[in-house]
């Protein structure tokens, strides 16, 4: 189940939605609106296999891991986050859920900078050329 945070603008989730990418967002689907970030980690542990995506950087955080979900932070314009969004769940390490389990990442323009379950580094991931 892909989650967006409040904080993904509304043209942005309808953008995702003309394109078929299933989701849904915080405040309107799931949770309720005004959902502090704190009450963000225990819904999602609540969700099966939840990717969770937001523009707050404060989720990048090696100790946030966990097997049961996915945080996916956006250092991305708003205006582009749907772009970001599709470009993540399209890239080979992170096409199924199955594979962003465990995982905090962080997506940029440049790349991914991904935190791993058990792992002693985070590890740098270029981005892929989809046909």
């Amino acid at each position: 189940m892909n989650i967006l945070d409040e904080n993904i603008p509304e043209n942005q989730r309808q953008l995702l939605r003309s394109w078929r990418v299933p989701m849904r967002q915080i405040g309107y689907d799931v949770g309720r609106q005004g959902l502090k970030d704190s009450e963000i980690i225990p819904l999602l542990l609540q969700l099966r296999r939840a990717t969770f995506f937001s523009l707050d950087s404060d989720f990048y955080k090696r100790d946030l891991c966990h097997g049961k979900y996915c945080l996916v932070c956006m250092d991305v314009r708003k205006q582009d986050a749907a772009i970001f969004v599709r470009r993540f769940l399209q890239h080979p390490q992170f096409d199924t859920a199955a594979k962003r389990m465990g995982t905090v990442a962080r997506v940029s323009p440049h790349g991914l900078t991904v935190w791993r379950s058990k792992a002693a580094h985070e590890t740098q991931v270029d981005w892929v050329r989809l046909h």
